[in-house]
């Protein structure tokens, strides 16, 4: 597929990776639209694209919740046309241990909650916007067609994400799974699986344990957002690729 020739929908655009990926899309000349829960974040990515040779139109979109995720295809196919390439990056982080015990020799629970949460976004949401997506793409003879899932490097299990690594190794899943499914209709589907990179959501870890997460990087560092864009430009531009997921993780194995 020829990037120019694309019309996109980005979820999880207002920051981090998302957002790269949108601006960078729009300066090759694509259309775009993001989705976000964070108004402020996507109309500030808005004025941002404002002098790119494509276009990029923000739209709130909760991934979690069905309802929104209709109302989001439906509005963005009447702006843009109806989409060809749909980039799943939309995710949250929610850490904790499964169990933990004090010095008091009190037991400490991962909340259910915080479990359910972290699945109903990074899982079923992609799994809400696919299925709406790939629906509206073959009702409307759209193909080529191509979806793009963010996985995440600790998809083989990481300490105190066991709802993260779960919803990523799900939607690794799905991607080899949706590959087999959608390649009739004319789809495309693969994935692209970061390490740790420079990101908001690293705001919320400490100087001391991101050093140390960094120690065990082969290539010394973390990872930028335009280096994961890179990624999705292969998968995008490479109409042989589907059903696999390209880790882009400096050398790193969690």
């Amino acid at each position: 597929m020829k990037l120019e020739e694309t019309k996109n929908i980005v979820t999880g655009a207002a920051s981090g990776i998302g957002r790269c990926i949108a601006l960078e899309l729009a300066r090759s000349g694509a259309k775009v639209v993001g989705g976000d829960v964070d108004i402020d974040g996507l109309k500030s990515l808005e004025l941002e694209a404002g002098e790119l040779p494509g276009e990029i139109l923000g739209m709130q979109l909760d991934v979690a919740n069905e309802s929104s995720v209709k109302e989001f295809i439906s509005s963005a196919s009447q702006k843009i046309g109806y989409p060809n390439t749909l980039v799943n990056n939309a995710g949250i982080l929610r850490d904790g241990l499964l169990v933990t015990q004090d010095e008091d020799g009190w037991l400490r629970k991962l909340p259910t909650a915080q479990w359910k949460r972290v699945i109903d976004v990074n899982l079923t949401g992609a799994f809400f916007m696919a299925r709406e997506f790939a629906a509206v793409a073959i009702e409307h003879s759209i193909s080529p067609a191509l979806i793009i899932n963010i996985s995440s490097v600790t998809r083989s299990g990481n300490p105190g994400q066991s709802n993260y690594s779960a919803s990523k190794a799900g939607l690794d899943a799905d991607t080899r799974t949706w590959a087999l499914e959608l390649a009739p209709f004319g789809f495309r589907v693969g994935g692209v699986a970061p390490g740790l990179t420079n990101t908001p959501i690293l705001s919320r870890v400490s100087s001391d344990a991101l050093a140390d997460m960094t120690a065990n990087i082969p290539l010394g560092r973390i990872a930028q957002p335009y280096e994961i864009w890179q990624a999705v430009r292969f998968i995008i531009e490479c109409d042989y690729f589907t059903g696999s997921v390209v880790d882009v993780d400096g050398g790193a194995r969690f």
